[in-house]
């Protein structure tokens, strides 16, 4: 986790902004600003009930100050405001990033209600998330809160299903993709919590760096403001008043009116843009190892990578990482696998659906000492396997492809058949 106190902004807010480019923040004459309050719908979020104030839910909290928000901002002409929702109702994490990028946003502003683990919460006060990779442990519970609403859709599903937040590649994935906005979304959160504190007198615990899903996607500077906390006495009948959501609306746009200020004076000719990246004419695969040893595809050995393909040759298991047919894809994937530590990994040139002019590709299904049970759930699927043995190895394989793909394609099949962890293997006549 990485936190930076309001207090401190005076002292360093100018040599920050040094650092800052501001050229692609202001491609539209008005300055656009996706407000999202968030969860709605079924999703009541954080909630707390009270003998004397009733019951206090996130999704009531968050449109409330929302809305209060946007109001003030749609008095300035200057402005133009978008909302992921203006009613009690859901809109999935990939409709809120959508809508923000679409619209080329120069700004996102999530707004949420904070919850602590214990019920007699001594938790309180306001904290500002910013996207970044997760360094400490101390506010993953914070993470998690958010990260969970991910599943409430099919949608975010599909979109997300396979973002690891461990793994190395999504890491350095995340650091790229969000490294040019993180210096402005500081700015941003700082403006904010020090307006919670010197016009509000609230409790502020900072601007801090968290793998928020409802931040990763979106290509602007983006901030993620928890108000409050709802199992705090104190915190939860501030944020359930109009006087308190007001009092909050309005110390964000004094926020985001002090920013834009720093925008205008800092505001440069737009770069012309870069001509699209051409595909290339072949696909590429990151070689990390060739080795006698079959691993499995969550082995310590592969260091956590994923999209890991072994391809097995003259007795030899190759590891393979990643596959694409464009050059900046490919170099990174290359970075990864040797800031994942496979120091010698070369990227490797594959020409798509080449059909071997001799031999053909199958599919090792096992190897091991021990034959397998004809009662087995291989067996039972695959009863027309070759079986060879080798220096006391028993090797079952099936099938005999022309290419790569099929082989893949035939492999992919056999897991949806629940037969796992196996490895495609390229046979020369």
């Amino acid at each position: 986790m990485k936190m930076i106190r309001p207090t401190l902004y005076k002292k360093f807010f100018f040599l920050l902004i040094c650092f800052v480019s501001f050229s692609f923040l202001y491609s539209q004459k008005k300055f656009t600003i996706v407000l999202d309050a968030g969860h709605g719908g079924s999703d009541i979020g954080a909630n707390r009930n009270y003998s004397d104030i009733g019951t206090v839910m996130e999704k009531n909290v968050t449109l409330g100050i929302v809305l209060k928000l946007g109001r003030m901002l749609e008095k300035n002409k200057d402005y133009k405001v978008i909302y992921t929702r203006k009613i009690d109702e859901y809109p999935s994490l990939t409709y809120r990033t959508d809508l923000a990028n679409r619209s080329k946003a120069e700004l996102f502003i999530s707004v949420h209600v904070n919850s602590s683990p214990s019920k007699s919460a001594t938790a309180q006060g306001t904290e500002t998330f910013v996207q970044g990779p997760n360094q400490n442990k101390a506010n993953l519970d914070v993470a998690k809160a958010e990260n969970d609403v991910i599943f409430l859709d099919e949608k975010d599903k599909e979109n997300f299903a396979s973002y690891n937040p461990s793994s190395p590649e999504s890491l350095i994935a995340l650091k790229i993709q969000q490294s040019k906005y993180l210096q402005a979304s500081l700015i941003v959160g700082g403006l904010v919590e020090e307006n919670f504190v010197k016009k509000d007198k609230r409790l502020s615990r900072g601007v801090k760096q968290e793998n928020l899903h409802v931040l990763r996607m979106n290509a602007m500077p983006s901030i993620l403001i928890e108000t409050g906390f709802v199992n705090n006495y104190d915190d939860a009948h501030y944020i359930s008043t109009e006087e308190g959501q007001q009092s909050i609306a309005e110390s964000i746009y004094n926020a985001i009116t002090s920013y834009k200020k720093l925008v205008d004076r800092n505001v440069k000719e737009p770069e012309p843009e870069k001509p699209a990246e051409q595909p290339l004419k072949n696909d590429f695969r990151i070689l990390l190892m060739s080795t006698p040893t079959r691993y499995t595809e969550n082995d310590p050995a592969l260091k956590g990578l994923k999209y890991i393909l072994p391809i097995k040759e003259n007795g030899n298991y190759k590891y393979y990482y990643g596959t694409t047919n464009y050059a900046s894809v490919r170099d990174n994937n290359l970075k990864t696998a040797k800031d994942s530590g496979f120091r010698n990994a070369m990227s490797i040139s594959f020409v798509p659906n080449q059909s071997l002019a001799s031999g053909y590709y199958t599919i090792e299904v096992y190897a091991g000492r021990d034959r397998l049970d004809s009662k087995s759930h291989i067996m039972k699927t695959l009863p027309n396997m070759e079986r060879n043995k080798e220096n006391g190895v028993f090797y079952y394989t099936y099938g005999k492809y022309k290419t790569l793909e099929d082989a893949v394609k035939a492999q992919k099949e056999l897991e949806n058949k629940n037969i796992i962890n196996t490895v495609i293997e390229k046979r020369i006549k």
